[in-house]
Parts: C-alpha cells; structure tokens; sequence
C-alpha cells in the first residue's frame, strides 16, 4: 500500500491533528468570530433622525464584513471536516450585534438572532460551490447565516437605536460589535 492509501497511517494522522488542535496547553477550540468598527466622526448636530440612523447601520455592515472575512470564522468552519468536533454538520449557534456609545450615557443596546446548521445545507452548498470540502461548504453556509441572523437582529435592534437617537446618545463616538457563536448540536 501506498502511504497516502495506508489506514494505519490516516488514522495516525488524524489522531496527530485532533491532538494539535485540542491537546496543547494554551490551545482552544475556536467558537466565536468577532467583527467590530468604531465610528469616529461625530455627526452633524443637524443632521436628521433618518441620517444618524444610516451611520449606525454602516457602521453594522463594516462589522458584519470583518466578521464574514475574519480567520475565526474559518477555523470554525474547520471544525466541520471530518476530524472536527462537528464531523457531524449539525450545529447550532447565535449571531449578537452589540452597539456601544463611547460618549453618551446610555446602555449598550444588543439585538440576538439564532440560527441553526443542517447537514442538509451543508450538502446544498456542496452543490452550489462543486467542491466536497466540507469546511469551505461550511463557512458558506455560516456566511449565509450570518447575514440572515445580522438582518433579523437589526429588526430588533432598530426601535431601540431610534430612541437612543432620540436621546441624543449617538452624537459621540460610536462602536459596532458583531459576534457569531457556534457549537456542536450533539
């Protein structure tokens, strides 16, 4: 048997990578990738409801893309192949948008939408990527719920940015957080 056919060989490979990624001091298992942006220009006192409202939404789209394009997100699309803790394809997790004003006195406002992964969707988006990785047809599929869970969390988030516009709380600095959770379902 060749060496790349040679069962002994796999396995012992696949007991070296599950050790490297779980066994070392100092080494955890990824679960959270983070995208945050800070908004330094303060807006225009004049400017309208509608205005201040917008900025804080681009401020949610540029996390949003730092948390799409981060590291952490591939390495717990990683965790899908078949040495991962989510060999499986069934996990469920949760996407938090978390808006701090720096220098107003208001509370943070956070918005949380869950989400769950289906092995069906994995095999969906085997089929629309062709390739049978299955950690890249995981980060699109955490991709796709990113979006959708960011999307359901600012529905719930938008009433309470109206009223922190409404105190005036935006009027300083302003930090955007996006937060994706994931673990195994079993």
């Amino acid at each position: 048997m060749s060496y790349r056919t040679h069962p002994d060989r796999i396995l012992d490979n696949i007991d070296r990578e599950r050790s490297r990624d779980v066994g070392e001091p100092g080494m955890q298992i990824v679960r959270q990738a983070t995208g945050r942006e800070l908004g330094t220009e303060v807006p225009d006192p004049t400017a309208t409801q509608q205005e201040r409202l917008t900025r804080i939404f681009k401020l949610i789209e540029a996390s949003y893309v730092k948390a799409a394009q981060s590291v952490e997100l591939r390495q717990i699309a990683a965790r899908f192949r078949g040495i991962g803790d989510i060999h499986h394809h069934h996990a469920r997790g949760d996407v938090t948008i978390s808006v701090h004003y720096l220098d107003g006195d208001r509370d943070d406002t956070v918005a949380m939408a869950p989400f769950e992964v289906r092995p069906e969707a994995v095999e969906e988006a085997k089929e629309a990527t062709g390739t049978s990785r299955p950690d890249v047809n995981a980060l699109r599929v955490l991709r796709e719920h990113l979006r959708e869970c960011v999307m359901a969390a600012y529905t719930k988030l938008e009433p309470r940015l109206r009223d922190s516009i409404r105190d005036r709380a935006d009027l300083g600095h302003v930090s955007v957080q996006i937060t994706i959770d994931v673990r195994p379902a079993r």
